[in-house]
């Protein structure tokens, strides 16, 4: 299953590039991606619907991080072209205003929220269980599925939940930074620094960025260490798109794991051997 899902990710994000490297609005582009991420999650379900999980634990890691990872880049997709579609035609003060009632929407869902994203983000397991196996569930429970999949065999109690988690982190970062281009127009400043005409988005877990980020300040990686931890992750969440939120917290979690508290970075070392490991044999 992992090698399937990768591929089908890496052609995802392919095809994202490719669309994103034309030289067209955010408007054309995200009309051009949705029914492309459409029909890749589509064989995505026909392949699920005929595998079948080899331990509960290979289902909840699919529920709770590969499916969501795959269809927060749609639901983030349908929400931008939803928000450029509906853009005031008027003044930049009008835009504005429009750009943070989205903002409003966003910080809604997170406070009523708050208590599963704390579980989700603290990277708790406990209630896995619950959440990310395909059940009937609780009376008690929320139900939260978008609107073109309510097949019980594809979907779980909070599947969803965690895709809308994904898609409005990329959400807020799109608004906050069209938020900041309309400051620039409304103060007629132009930004002359000239900037890769692909967008790339940094779609991992949060906490394996930080995690990257903590291991460059201590291997002096940029400005031969001559920078603060702060102003590299602004720097980084520019770059990748994304908003790391408390970070140190992050710092403070990753400190406190049992076993390996390098999770990630061992991982990319393990890929990378794999990827040279390969080459060789070719």
């Amino acid at each position: 299953m992992d090698k399937y899902v990768s591929t089908l990710k890496n052609n995802i994000l392919q095809s994202i590039l490719d669309i994103e490297r034309m030289d067209c609005s955010v408007l054309q582009k995200s009309k051009l991606i949705i029914p492309q991420l459409e029909r890749e999650f589509e064989e995505l379900k026909n392949f699920i619907a005929k595998y079948s999980f080899k331990e509960e634990s290979e289902e909840i890691y699919f529920f709770k991080e590969l499916k969501p990872q795959l269809l927060s880049l749609l639901v983030y997709q349908t929400r931008v072209y939803r928000i450029e579609m509906r853009m005031p035609a008027g003044s930049i003060e009008e835009q504005k205003k429009y750009l943070m009632k989205s903002q409003d929407y966003i910080n809604y869902f997170f406070d009523m929220n708050t208590d599963f994203y704390q579980y989700y983000r603290s990277g708790s397991t406990h209630l896995d269980h619950f959440y990310f196996l395909r059940k009937k569930p609780d009376i008690g429970q929320i139900l939260d599925n978008f609107h073109m999949e309510r097949d019980t065999n594809f979907s779980t109690c909070y599947d969803f939940k965690v895709t809308e988690i994904l898609a409005n982190d990329m959400l807020a970062t799109y608004i906050n930074s069209k938020l900041a281009e309309l400051d620039q127009s409304q103060n007629g400043f132009v930004n002359e620094t000239p900037v890769p005409k692909v967008k790339v988005t940094w779609t991992g877990k949060k906490t394996e960025l930080v995690e990257q980020i903590y291991a460059w300040i201590e291997a002096e990686c940029f400005n031969s260490g001559n920078i603060s931890i702060k102003d590299l992750v602004e720097y980084i969440e520019f770059v990748f798109n994304i908003d790391l939120g408390d970070y140190y917290h992050v710092f403070i979690e990753m400190r406190e794991r049992v076993g390996s508290r390098t999770i990630f970075l061992d991982k990319l070392i393990k890929f990378l051997n794999k990827r040279m490991d390969d080459a060789d044999r070719i």
